[in-house]
């Protein structure tokens, strides 16, 4: 990271004169394209198999096998329906042929226009009914109509449409028959218009059943989208983090060594050679594990080549430090922890000693490592005074220690001492392995 210090330590953006330490983790990450796709997904169109469809396959918004095969089926049964009801309902002619067409044919449109397609075959079924015709397979018109309508979220439509349907059935039958084909017909029973209600009801149940159920799935499969972004969002986080860390602590160390190395190269070769021994053998670590870091990306799952670093490596970091001219002074044992606290205990005091080299004028550094009541504590100070050098960070370090924490349910506290310098200090909830 690349904070700027003030009076008395380094400063870190987010710090200004007089403002206490913050405390706690960050806020939690806004994501600027956040899918609340349920609400969208339950309204799309349906398949001829009842699947749900691509928006960008404009086949699925014209069901043509679908309403052929129904069209058909109309048509035919009808006709079967003609000669069993001989004599007793007027046969079919051109007129009613048309009627049986169209009130097929407007189910090609249910997926675009539900509403005007639902009351359209109504009106077209009361008619075939109003002129005597056979009845037969047309209702099935009306049933598709009404169940593509409701799933596709035209609830109240659906209903007026059915509640019109049944009373113009009711009032052909029971009023109009007199003036209306076939001659001499009579109005039937009124436990046929209660059968024909509890139809319409059954129809408009199963249909609301199904109108849930598809968006049930809609938002399981919003949720399983969001949940994979998510994922993905949080594997490009570690990743970028790692990278950082690894990259900002290695530069950090090459950046004074190159100063060092030039500086002593005409009047000390030997320390300029020790020097350039340091870059080539930091520059060689850093690229092991930026190419690890990288693997995961190459093969995602697969078992990493070598294990995360951890407080076992504490010593690296000290040796490292020293060859940037730093004395770190390390207090306490560092315990056994799991693979995920101990990587970010190890990547926190990473940074930290890293932004002394970078930015403090003093040359000694402490790390204090305690451990009780199920935390692990970290506080690693430095004595400033502040240089307000720039080693080329990235100004991501405090953030990057921050989200390692809260990922944790830890908090970070990074800022100036009362009596100078800078303090970094990690607390991290964690149980301790025991030991071997």
């Amino acid at each position: 990271m690349d904070e700027q210090r003030g009076p008395g330590g380094r400063r870190p953006g987010w710090w200004r004169p007089g403002r206490p330490l913050r405390h706690g983790p960050p806020g939690g990450i806004r994501r600027a394209h956040e899918d609340d796709g349920a609400h969208e997904a339950a309204g799309r169109a349906t398949d001829d198999d009842g699947g749900a469809a691509d928006g960008q396959d404009r086949r699925s918004r014209w069901p043509w096998r679908s309403t052929v095969l129904l069209t058909v089926f109309v048509l035919v049964g009808s006709g079967f329906a003609e000669h069993a009801q001989e004599g007793e309902r007027v046969a079919l002619d051109p007129l009613g042929r048309v009627l049986l067409f169209l009130a097929g044919a407007l189910l090609l449109w249910r997926k675009r226009h539900p509403v005007p397609v639902v009351f359209g075959t109504v009106a077209a079924v009361l008619l075939y009914a109003g002129a005597g015709y056979p009845y037969g397979p047309v209702f099935l018109t009306v049933a598709v109509a009404c169940f593509s309508a409701v799933v596709s979220g035209h609830r109240h439509a659906a209903w007026a449409a059915m509640g019109t349907f049944w009373a113009g059935h009711a009032l052909i039958a029971h009023a109009l028959y007199g003036w209306l084909p076939p001659s001499g017909d009579r109005a039937p029973s009124w436990n046929q218009e209660i059968v024909i209600a509890t139809w319409v009801v059954a129809l408009v149940a199963v249909s609301e059943l199904a109108r849930t159920r598809r968006e049930q799935w809609a938002r399981e499969r919003a949720e399983r989208a969001r949940a994979a972004r998510r994922r993905a969002d949080e594997e490009r986080l570690r990743i970028a983090r790692e990278l950082h860390d690894v990259l900002a602590h290695s530069i950090s160390v090459i950046n004074v060594q190159a100063g060092v190395g030039l500086a002593l190269l005409d009047s000390d070769p030997e320390q300029a050679r020790s020097a350039l021994t340091t870059i080539k053998a930091k520059s060689k670590e850093a690229l092991g594990e930026v190419r690890q870091v990288l693997d995961t990306l190459r093969a995602p799952g697969a078992a990493p080549r070598a294990p995360a670093p951890g407080l076992d490596r504490l010593p690296e970091l000290v040796e490292q430090a020293a060859s940037a001219g730093l004395t770190v002074t390390v207090e306490g044992e560092p315990p056994r922890l799991p693979p995920g606290a101990d990587l970010a205990a190890f990547r926190i005091v990473q940074e930290a000693l890293t932004n002394v080299v970078r930015h403090s004028g003093s040359r000694e550094a402490r790390v204090r490592i305690e451990r009780g009541e199920g935390r692990l504590r970290l506080c690693v100070d430095d004595d400033g005074p502040a240089t307000g050098a720039d080693a080329g960070g990235s100004g991501n370090g405090l953030a990057g220690m921050r989200e390692r924490a809260a990922a944790l349910d830890g908090t970070i506290e990074a800022g100036p001492r009362p009596d100078g310098g800078f303090r970094v200090l990690a607390v991290l909830p964690i149980e301790a392995e025991e030991d071997r």
